[in-house]
């Protein structure tokens, strides 16, 4: 299943203002710097973890319905399903009823009864559903928890910056960040 971004959250989880403090940085000079550490660290922990921390609106694409009509997105938490389109062999688009299927939030999957989904016409891409993900459109829906673990992340690269590892091999995480995200992860198999 391909997972597509359509609309990305309409601000970060922390404000410049709390990164600045959280940094002990005084000054202004550095806010542009902060602010695309800001939106790289809530990209990093949602790629960590695959939960989209503010609401964010993603194209799930598959080529067949699964046998047991249980559609389980590797990114979470579900909030919402917009929209369900099928496509037929020309590859026009035909809309299904998104009454006809229930978003499970508590499992993260969106599900429908089997027998009653269409075949795709065409073989790859035959399906697409639009769903909102994240847990809230606020920085205060997310988990202190993910938030402290943006801004450890955020001193550790802005400490770093332009630094090197000296092994040559991959760059360290802060400590603390992989405790911090674990009982958020959604592993796939």
């Amino acid at each position: 299943m391909s997972a597509i971004p359509l609309l990305p959250p309409a601000g970060e989880p922390l404000s410049l203002a709390e990164a600045r403090q959280f940094l002990r940085v005084e000054h202004t000079d550095d806010d542009a710097v902060i602010a695309a550490l800001i939106a790289a660290a809530r990209a990093h922990v949602e790629a960590l973890t695959r939960r989209a921390l503010l609401t964010q609106t993603w194209r799930f694409v598959l080529d067949a319905w699964p046998a047991d009509g249980r559609i389980a997105p590797r990114i979470g938490p579900l909030t919402s399903l917009l929209a369900v389109r099928i496509f037929d062999a020309r590859g026009v688009a035909h809309a299904l009823e998104v009454e006809s299927f229930v978003v499970d939030r508590a499992a993260n999957v969106i599900a429908a009864p089997c027998w009653a989904l269409p075949v795709p016409g065409r073989a790859v891409a035959g399906i697409e559903l639009d769903a909102v993900c994240g847990f809230g459109a606020l920085a205060g829906d997310v988990p202190a928890d993910l938030i402290h673990a943006l801004k450890i992340l955020l001193a550790h690269w802005y400490d770093n910056r332009g630094l090197a590892p000296a092994s040559g091999g991959a760059a360290t995480q802060p400590a603390g960040l992989q405790a911090l995200i674990a009982p958020y992860r959604m592993l796939s198999l």
